[in-house]
């Protein structure tokens, strides 16, 4: 009995070793099967890019917050190629947002009915189904999905009437002076935005949201003034792009809201800071601190532009103006060769008004009515809308004659990362980094510890 107590003793410290691997090994894989089954039950997700590259953007955030109920996204590509995987991966952001979202990877060659029957014609368009309503996204970014998330969960589609049949600026148009691109950001924005003519009609549509008025070329025909003056007079809201030159038949409506047309061209010394050529670009650089600049920080340029006084006619309130700095002035002169102020013929200094924004109650139904006068349309045109702060100047603009919440704010467009550009120095340092600093610290290191393990022995 005692040979065999301390034969089992040594045995027995023999296992210890192994048997605390076993253990060790056991909880190990108990650990990861725990972990496995929490993630697969309570899904996170954390971006930890500089710039938050994989998550949403806030815009697309407060657009899913308004659904209340289930969306739906097919994506018709193929599920194992580059384009569906690309694809599902941008749509799963959505998802880590709102769990309840639903997304399909379709083979359009494997179902060619299924593609039929959505009307998909091009490989990677996505199909959103939310309350029976259906939208087709045809450009896979984030911008253009909020969009159609944003128009399929609208209750309401607003109607923005624009005057054409006298030269005026077409809504549709894809000429420079036209404001095409301007049509298309209402539409992505759940906008209806259709042209009028008012020679044609006998009035204004009682379900316009906003009327937008452009310099006629030619002059108006008879009745158009009057039904425009009566569509105020029932309280509708107006957006006048008011450009230099003859008013071709709009006299009774400058009566009707009072307003001062300053003569001249806006001259401004501050955009040659801005590239502009030439000096008779109106810029608005400082924004007053009221709704309907609130949100705007860039410079918004207004080539050929007009000023206003800031008298407007009884009834109507001046709730606010932007206007230019202090270097510009309304020339009545030439616009050529070497220009300057003449106080003797009525040019006087900035700051300029040259947008007014007027506002007045109306009794019938409580609400306010609201009137924007812009001294120039060129700004909102195809070939200026994208210059400097013109195109968030528009949207505002529009933003603050519509009712609050119509205007939808949309993500903003994806911007090139940085590039990474090192100087001769910096990359001189990380060079002898990582070929001498680096290796001298292991080399170090290695050394320490053999001689830690020598010192043992």
């Amino acid at each position: 009995m005692k040979r065999i107590l301390p034969l089992a003793t040594a045995q027995l410290r023999r296992l210890n070793r192994p048997v605390a691997d076993a253990l060790f090994l056991l909880l190990l894989l108990a650990v990861l099967i725990a972990c496995g089954w929490l993630i697969a039950r309570h899904d996170r997700y954390w971006d930890w890019s500089a710039v938050g590259a994989n998550s949403l953007t806030p815009e697309s955030l407060v657009i899913l917050a308004r659904l209340d109920g289930p969306l739906r996204a097919t994506v018709f590509a193929d599920p194992a190629s580059p384009l569906g995987k690309g694809i599902e991966r941008l749509l799963m952001r959505y998802r880590q947002a709102q769990p309840g979202i639903r997304i399909e990877v379709v083979d359009p060659q494997l179902f060619p009915e299924r593609t039929r029957d959505a009307g998909v014609t091009l490989l990677g368009q996505i199909l959103l189904d939310y309350r029976g309503r259906r939208e087709i996204v045809a450009e896979a970014g984030e911008r253009a999905i909020s969009a159609a998330i944003a128009r399929l969960g609208a209750s309401r589609v607003p109607w923005v009437a624009v005057i054409e049949g006298h030269g005026e600026r077409a809504i549709q148009g894809e000429a420079g002076a036209d404001l095409g691109r301007l049509g298309r950001e209402l539409s992505e924005r759940g906008f209806l935005a259709r042209p009028l003519d008012l020679g044609r009609v006998d009035g204004v549509p009682i379900n316009t949201r906003i009327l937008v008025l452009s310099t006629p070329r030619i002059p108006l025909f008879p009745g158009v003034v009057e039904r425009l003056i009566q569509y105020l007079d029932q309280g509708g809201n107006l957006l006048w792009l008011l450009d230099p030159g003859p008013l071709n038949g709009l006299e009774p409506l400058v009566d009707y809201l009072g307003l001062t047309i300053l003569p001249g061209t806006v001259v401004d010394a501050d955009a040659a800071a801005l590239g502009v050529a030439t000096p008779a670009v109106a810029v608005i650089a400082e924004y007053p601190n009221q709704p309907l600049s609130v949100d705007l920080d860039v410079p918004a340029l207004l080539p050929g532009s007009i000023a206003f006084g800031t008298e407007p006619a009884p009834g109507w309130i001046l709730d606010s103006y932007l206007a230019t700095g202090a270097r510009s002035w309304n020339e009545v002169g030439r616009l050529d060769g070497l220009i300057d102020r003449d106080e003797v013929i009525g040019e006087q200094p900035g700051p300029l008004p040259v947008v007014l924004a007027m506002r007045r109650p109306v009794p019938e139904d409580g609400r306010e009515q609201r009137v924007l006068v812009v001294g120039d349309g060129d700004f909102a045109s195809n070939a200026q809308i994208g210059a400097y702060g013109n195109r968030a100047l528009a949207l505002a603009l529009l933003a603050w004659l519509s009712d609050p919440g119509d205007l939808t704010v949309l993500p903003p467009d994806p911007s090139e990362p940085d590039a990474l550009v090192l100087d001769e120095e910096q990359r001189l340092r990380i060079g002898l980094g990582s070929l001498v600093l680096l290796p001298a610290i292991f080399l170090v290191i290695g050394l320490g510890i053999r001689w830690l393990r020598w010192r043992g022995r």
